[in-house]
């Protein structure tokens, strides 16, 4: 069916952008808010908006059946969940299902599948897709444990099973440090996953974090190249770009290749993206994780392939096949995406919640800026600290970086602390504009570069 009227299961940068590619296709939007969300530019730009409970996102946008009872009442044909909260929830997508709405996102069974990393891993094995030297299941004990690191020695990352996001991960040097970590490990992931399941991977040093951009609907799926986000702090993805700038074209054809193999395995449906390790000594890759969501970092792949992706989410969860071949998928120039985030560089990256007093946004060829802000906005304590995403494409790396360099300089964010001065710092490393990075990159520069510490804090805060 045609989806003409669609729930937005979010908030923030994504709420917008989710309205506006629905607004583009003429499907009317309800968007459901929190108390503390009443102010945010997505209440303002939908057609309707429902208050759904207090600030807390367990009585809010983690609350799965408020969510569907607003959609009811809404009358809405689908509900479109975004990224985080409920997006890679399983029992969440098959409640909207059962409530005659259509979930925009793979089947409840594909989520908790690719959602759960171990069976992730056996789904990826089955494809003949390489995977990580680690353990085949779930660790059920030290014993077990021990077994594998005979095999794959130190360093050792202790992975939650139903983990995600860069949560749920420790890493440990040697058995002392390991013996000490997995009951913390098992606590930490029982407590925020509501599974104490652990896996083990052995750790890649000085490996780079590329993806796979894929979509499918359910009996075909294409790939729209990747994308590389090593830059990482507490893992946690700081800056992504597309392509990946050293990665050689035979290792991107099997690395594609690859990515789509597994989502066929399981008949994918939606967009989603295929998370590798890339070790640029060996050029071998593995696997680590899939994302059965849109990805924050999706505009780059929108900018180098010059296609909408959250429109296409809309057609094919309405039943329309992919709209394009293969083949028809062409890349051109580079693009780079930075998280703004409200965070304050001089005291740690510590959230920092404020009132937007003052806000400029660049303009200009190959500029856009993703954001939920505007002038007089207050940003609550609440949730994630992400304000916007300043994207920038040029036809080369270097003319991105130059343009990315003008645009932060151009983006002016007055009321609360954010990340500019980190990107552009980052933008005019020499490292960073050699793209000679890994996953531990940004922390090591942050621990020894004087641009974010002591006295200079005050000149870049």
């Amino acid at each position: 069916m045609t989806i003409r009227s669609v729930l937005i299961a979010n908030r923030g940068e994504i709420a917008v952008r989710i309205i506006r590619a629905a607004q583009a296709l003429g499907i009317r939007t309800v968007q459901v808010y929190s108390a503390a969300d009443a102010d945010m530019l997505a209440v303002r730009l939908a057609d309707e908006a429902i208050n759904i409970g207090s600030p807390a996102p367990k009585k809010s946008y983690l609350n799965g059946a408020a969510i569907v009872a607003a959609a009811r009442a809404a009358g809405v044909d689908a509900v479109h969940p975004g990224y985080g909260f409920l997006s890679e929830n399983g029992d969440f997508a098959d409640a909207v299902e059962a409530a005659g709405m259509i979930f925009i996102g793979p089947s409840g069974d594909a989520i908790r599948l690719l959602g759960d990393k171990v069976q992730a891993r056996a789904v990826a094995a089955r494809a003949g897709v390489p995977t990580v030297p680690g353990s085949d299941g779930r660790i059920e004990d030290l014993a077990a444990a021990r077994a594998v690191i005979a095999r794959t020695g130190f360093p050792v990352m202790i992975k939650a099973a139903a983990g995600g996001g860069g949560r749920g991960i420790r890493i440990a040097h040697s058995e002392a440090e390991f013996e000490q970590q997995f009951p913390l490990a098992t606590a930490e992931a029982l407590a925020a996953f509501g599974d104490g399941g652990l896996y083990l991977e052995k750790v890649v040093t000085r490996a780079r974090h590329v993806e796979v951009q894929i979509f499918g609907d359910g009996d075909r799926v294409v790939h729209f190249f990747e994308r590389e986000c090593s830059l990482q702090r507490r893992r946690q993805k700081v800056w992504e770009e597309a392509p990946a700038a050293r990665l050689p074209e035979a290792v991107r054809t099997r690395l594609c290749a690859s990515a789509v193999a597994l989502a066929e395995t399981v008949q994918y449906r939606g967009a989603g993206t295929v998370e590798f390790l890339y070790d640029e000594t060996t050029q071998d890759f593995y696997f680590i994780e899939v994302n059965t969501r849109i990805q924050v970092e999706h505009p780059v792949t929108e900018m180098i392939t010059g296609f909408d992706l959250m429109q296409e989410m809309f057609r094919v969860a309405g039943g329309a096949p992919l709209s394009l071949r293969q083949d028809q998928i062409v890349r051109r120039g580079h693009a780079i995406e930075c998280r703004i985030n409200a965070e304050d560089p001089s005291r740690d990256f510590m959230p920092a919640p404020g009132t937007v007093t003052r806000l400029r946004v660049p303009e200009g060829e190959g500029i856009r800026f993703d954001t939920m802000l505007y002038e007089g906005y207050t940003v609550p304590p609440f949730y994630d600290s992400l304000l916007g995403k300043l994207i920038v494409w040029a036809e080369t790396r270097e003319a991105c970086l130059d343009t990315l360099t003008t645009a932060l300089q151009g983006l002016v964010i007055d009321g609360v602390p954010t990340t500019i001065p980190l990107h552009l710092a980052l933008a005019g490393n020499a490292a960073v504009r050699a793209s000679d990075v890994h996953t531990r990159f940004l922390e090591t520069w942050l621990e020894t570069d004087a641009i974010l510490h002591s006295d200079d804090r005050a000149e870049v805060a």
